[in-house]
């Protein structure tokens, strides 16, 4: 891995489909650990970082490409606009670029303390994220991926994924009021 294709995010990139504390398989491929980084427009010096790291690694990779720099335009890259390709507001106005990793990230908090409380991090917060990218041509596909480094917590944001709490779901249940469940 070069420094050159290494970039770590702006604190406003927020985290969506976060799969950081378990590996997961996608289709029956090997478990990886994955997160939708969603990076604002307005966000320019990491936008620009990423797009001289893809160009880095597209350099780099040229021996994946058969010896010959490709046309940028002809390979899949990981850099997306979410008003483009995402119907949903989380995305609004935002790139999003989709990173995993076989390894597991190190998780720290804005300390660059451990953060073991899984329920700490989640779709939905803003964090730090390392990133790396590199080459691919396989199976007639070609491009450049994202690899997942290291996350940092920045802070909390309205988690993302539909998933109510039990306080949005449920009303307290006076104790005198049981014999109202058992029927």
């Amino acid at each position: 891995m070069s420094q050159l294709t290494k970039v770590v995010t702006g604190i406003n990139t927020r985290l969506s489909y976060a799969n950081i504390w378990e590996p997961k398989s996608i289709n029956g491929s090997k478990e990886k650990y994955s997160v939708s980084l969603i990076i604002p427009k307005s966000d320019k010096p990491t936008i620009n970082a990423i797009e001289k790291a893809i160009d880095a690694a597209i350099q780099e990779g040229i021996g994946k490409f058969g010896g010959k720099k490709p046309n940028k335009a002809t390979l899949k890259l990981p850099l997306r606009d979410g008003d483009v390709e995402r119907d949903d507001v989380a995305y609004q106005d935002s790139y999003f670029i989709n990173a995993n990793s076989i390894t597991a990230p190190q998780i720290v908090d804005k300390h660059v303390q451990p953060i073991l409380d899984r329920d700490e991090v989640y779709s939905g917060c803003y964090a730090r994220v390392s990133i790396n990218f590199y080459a691919f041509n396989t199976n007639g596909n070609r491009g450049i991926a994202c690899g997942l480094g290291n996350i940092q917590k920045i802070r909390d944001g309205e988690p993302l994924g539909g998933h109510a709490s039990a306080s949005d779901d449920f009303t307290a249940i006076d104790d005198s009021s049981d014999d109202d469940f058992l029927a």
